[in-house]
């Protein structure tokens, strides 16, 4: 067979699943079930089916979560590549085909969302041979989900015929019914779910996309050809946001005379809401289902998340409430595909939360608000082993730092020096200075910051291993 490249697709916010998931920390980097987060589950089943490292799309902001969480698992990749803003599938798929080609002759894409769970490995590798094998002959087949319920939130793929075992051709596709309309598609037995997984030929995508969206194609391939590396990274030129914003399946699926899908049930589910969370984690016998430090009194039908606190739950029924450090939601469980609309309002009012966790992920680690007032804010600061921030400076705030746990390398003005566990120093306004943990185990320390402006954007930067810039 021709080689099998896996094309993880990991540029979705997952707004369903607020406020858990936002945008500088989705849900593909989220482990919702177990240890692994979703992307890393996604990379671990596309190396049981084929030896060949994956192509990773990503935005920016996301990149070093995506390069730390395949580091974490020890799977080398074959491109993390960056797209300057998101444009939807078809654009993602037109770009991972360019750089397959260059590294693979024939080679063929089997492209899967980052967020998605699989729970049945053999049926999922089963599945991608069969599905191979029709690639090959020039098929774009798409993966259809056999309905195990009565679903709105999933458009559907209609079939000739009902219960046909293997790749067929597709009838038709049908966005999101309605319920009186997904009864009748799951009555019917000629509908599956649409899961957004495709397997198909690198030339066989790049000739279809060109044929049905001639201005995506010409801007997706100017912007590969002037990409330029940048560490672990990929970058696109800007010549991509010219490419219209549309998925694969309205680009191509819906279009091409090529269109087939292959039946499957291998215990799959986007994890598109809450509700879908339950459903693949499961149920106790009253219905519920607890994460965290949850105590119920009299509860029913009702999912609790809770990552930080305590969550009492007395006398309720049928709800979903997730609690985070900065934000609670409570939902009713008919309601949470709604989630998402809420937040749009979030980002609509200029707040931070849809975006930002109090925790913020950086590629030496990670920062905690803990506390602010006027004119100062107080943060837990960790710097992986080995790890070191940049060369910088603050306009308009002076820092004081105290190590809580491990050694600190700190570089102020023209002294380097290192603190030990309670011990401190104090960074003035305006003086360069850089934080490094020379050691083997985390540096936690305690930050506050004090002065006029305590924004992020108030930070110059000398010299960074990174490779980031002023900010």
């Amino acid at each position: 067979m021709k080689p099998l490249i896996p094309v993880v697709l990991a540029g979705g916010v997952g707004s369903r699943l607020w406020p858990l998931s936002r945008a500088l920390f989705p849900k593909p980097f989220h482990a919702l079930f177990g240890e692994r987060s979703l992307l890393q589950s996604t990379a671990l089943r596309a190396a049981r089916v084929t030896s060949r490292p994956p192509i990773v799309v990503c935005n920016e902001a996301n990149r070093f979560l995506v390069a730390e969480q395949l580091r974490a698992l020890e799977l080398p990749w074959q491109c993390i590549a960056l797209e300057p803003e998101g444009r939807n599938t078809a654009p993602a798929i037109a770009l991972a085909a360019h750089l397959a080609m260059a590294d693979a002759a024939g080679a063929q894409l089997l492209v899967l969302p980052a967020d998605h769970q699989v729970e049945d490995a053999e049926g999922f590798a089963a599945a991608v041979q069969a599905a191979q094998e029709a690639s090959e002959g020039g098929a774009v087949v798409t993966f259809g989900i056999v309905p195990s319920r009565v679903e709105t939130g999933y458009g559907y793929i209609e079939l000739a015929v009902a219960g046909q075992p293997g790749v067929q051709p597709v009838q038709a596709f049908v966005e999101k019914p309605d319920a009186e309309r997904a009864r009748a598609f799951v009555a019917s037995g000629r509908h599956l779910w649409n899961s957004g997984m495709f397997l198909v030929d690198a030339e066989v995508a790049l000739a279809e996309i060109e044929a049905h969206s001639p201005e995506m194609a010409a801007a997706v391939a100017e912007s590969v050809e002037k990409g330029q590396s940048d560490l672990d990274f990929f970058r696109l030129n800007d010549a991509f946001l010219r490419s219209p914003n549309v998925s694969f399946d309205v680009a191509v699926m819906e279009r091409t005379a090529r269109a087939a899908v292959l039946p499957v049930d291998f215990g799959w589910s986007d994890i598109g809401s809450w509700e879908a969370v339950l459903e693949t984690a499961g149920a106790d016998g009253r219905g519920n289902h607890f994460v965290g430090d949850v105590l119920p009194l009299d509860v029913d039908r009702t999912f609790v998340y809770s990552s930080h606190r305590l969550v009492g739950a007395i006398g309720v029924n049928h709800l979903v409430v997730v609690e985070t450090a900065d934000a609670v939601l409570v939902a009713d469980r008919s309601r949470v595909q709604d989630v998402g609309a809420l937040v749009t309002q979030l980002r609509d009012s200029g707040r931070s939360e849809h975006s930002l966790h109090t925790e913020v992920f950086r590629p030496w680690g990670s920062y905690e608000g803990v506390g602010h007032g006027e004119r100062y804010q107080v943060k837990r600061i960790k710097v992986k082993p080995g790890a070191s921030l940049s060369l910088q400076l603050h306009h308009h705030r002076a820092e004081h730092w105290v190590v809580v746990r491990g050694v600190a390398e700190v570089t102020c003005g023209e002294d380097t020096f290192s603190l030990s566990e309670n011990q401190s120093t104090y960074i003035p306004q305006g003086t360069k200075h850089r934080l490094r943990n020379p050691a083997d185990r985390t540096l936690e320390l305690i930050e506050v910051q004090v002065g006029d402006y305590l924004g992020e954007d108030d930070i110059v930067r000398f010299d960074d291993q990174y490779g980031r810039g002023p900010r």
